[in-house]
């Protein structure tokens, strides 16, 4: 009987000499799910999935995957990379694909199986090129498919949509979603809050090495509490007169906010959603036209700000992880 969690961690800790990576994580991700790491850069999401691919040991605190405790090798059935994945840039696609199953001892069927893969992530079409020459997203997908030979029960993928043009980032999420569906565990890093949306059942907050959030993408959403919106009517100064009167709004200056400028006509207010609706409903009842009506940042991205305690404006370089 195959375990229903795929992963499952207990105060995990790791550290890098003086540098703590993780300090007491919790972390349960149910087979077949989509479970997404999100977190300011550093915050230990890549350290984390080192660990569930068996890439380094916990320092402390229990870690099992599929059901049985990992220690300092690595547990069968995982499949996955970090910090990109790992390719022959001489080789072919194709050449890589059918290497990588020899060196896995995936011999039986490696012919059908890689020309199925090549054409699951859409790169039949170039599969005889070698891979110097692939993009970024390229690259990512071609990572994907090399992950997925042997057929994984738990694939682990460090930002797999970094790089990938729309067409490819589709592309990669049917993929996932099919593999969820078939009973697959993934278990995904991303910066991307529309990723998260899109693909996950659940997502964990990582900041500073600590689980901060653990749930539904809904839930996280929720967390946003206040966020700022922008609006466009048919009577700026009308809607900033009604805006003024609500206690539940407060009005704060458009120039120099995202969508903003000093010579339009957007108003930008703070508020929860039900001081939004009842602002709306003021605006109909004096006959103000709302021409547009949207938050500022994402409610996701404002509950990744929240509890992170993160500035959106803050230089994003990334630190040793």
């Amino acid at each position: 009987m195959r375990p229903t969690t795929a992963v499952r961690a207990r105060t995990v800790t790791k550290t890098f000499g003086d540098v703590i990576a993780l300090d007491g994580v919790d972390l349960d991700v149910p087979a077949g799910q989509i479970h997404g790491l999100v977190g300011p850069n550093g915050a230990g999401k890549t350290t984390l999935l080192a660990l569930v691919l068996g890439l380094a040991a916990v320092d402390g605190g229990t870690l099992e995957i599929l059901g049985s405790a990992v220690g300092a090798t690595r547990a069968g059935g995982v499949a996955g990379f970090v910090d990109g994945p790992g390719l022959y840039p001489t080789l072919t696609a194709r050449q890589n694909l059918t290497t990588l199953a020899r060196l896995r001892g995936h011999d039986q069927g490696r012919r059908a199986q890689v020309e199925e893969l090549l054409e699951r992530v859409g790169l039949d079409d170039v599969a005889d090129d070698r891979v110097r020459g692939f993009s970024l997203g390229m690259r990512q997908r071609l990572g994907l498919a090399a992950a997925l030979l042997g057929d994984p029960r738990l694939l682990v993928l460090d930002e797999p949509a970094n790089g990938l043009d729309p067409a490819g980032k589709r592309r990669v999420h049917e993929v996932l979603a099919d593999l969820a569906d078939h009973g697959t565990t993934v278990l995904l890093s991303s910066h991307r809050m529309d990723d998260l949306a899109a693909l996950c059942d659940e997502v964990t907050l990582l900041s500073v090495g600590r689980a901060v959030f653990t749930g539904p993408v809904s839930k996280l959403a929720s967390e946003s509490g206040r966020l700022d919106y922008r609006l466009v009517t048919s009577d700026p100064p009308g809607t900033r007169r009604i805006a003024a009167g609500l206690p539940a709004l407060t009005l704060l200056p458009s120039t120099g906010r995202a969508g903003a400028s000093a010579d339009d006509q957007a108003l930008v207010v703070r508020g929860a959603g039900g001081a939004l609706d009842d602002l709306v409903v003021r605006l109909v009842g004096a006959g103000i036209a709302l021409r547009e009506l949207g938050p500022v940042v994402s409610p996701l991205e404002a509950a990744f700000l929240a509890l992170t305690g993160a500035d959106a404006d803050a230089d994003t370089e990334e630190p040793p992880r």
